[in-house]
């Protein structure tokens, strides 16, 4: 009996992690812009950031709501500011859309697009964002390295936003609370 019981013990320990594996979602076809980046967090510096004043973000990518979404949440310096995306396909748009929600209050809506490598976000700003209306992002992914640059319409002119370079960071935590 003890035997048996042992038996189905180490059967337990074998598959189990087998089951949990086989139950944990596929990055879908949609998603593969984002294949060398979910499951990981990310660190980069803001250009203006220096040892007494540093700025710097945080950004987690992850698979949610069963892998049918990928869930990103960043922050910045420690908190100060800070967001969580979902980016789902939109069968409607033959597109990844997403829903930026921020601790500033204001969020957004987008679109992305892959061109020549790149993924490009265009991001529609609701709420209280003054005088921000269009956000445009482009992402790249190249050598272990995620880098982001991006410009904002404000007031009816394009300008420059941030420009940042991540490098994994597993250690690294997001902290929006």
């Amino acid at each position: 009996m003890i035997r048996t019981l042992s038996a189905l013990g180490v059967v337990a320990l074998v598959i189990s992690p087998a089951l949990a594996l086989a139950a944990e979602p596929k990055l879908a076809e949609h998603f593969q812009p984002f294949a060398g980046l979910v499951g990981k967090t990310w660190r980069g510096e803001f250009k203006n950031s220096t040892p007494e004043k540093p700025a710097y973000d945080v950004v987690r990518f992850e698979l949610a709501l069963k892998g049918r979404a990928i869930r990103s949440r960043h922050s910045v310096t420690g908190g100060v500011y800070g967001g969580e995306t979902l980016i789902v396909w939109d069968d409607q748009k033959k597109s990844l859309v997403s829903h930026y929600f921020t601790t500033a209050g204001f969020y957004t809506e987008g679109t992305f697009e892959v061109r020549d490598g790149k993924l490009i976000s265009r991001e529609k700003v609701r709420g209280s964002a003054p005088g921000v209306a269009e956000v445009e992002a482009v992402t790249t992914f190249a050598d272990g390295k995620l880098h982001v640059k991006s410009r904002y319409l404000k007031d009816g002119q394009w300008v420059d936003g941030h420009e940042i370079t991540y490098v994994e960071a597993p250690d690294a935590q997001v902290v929006l609370d």
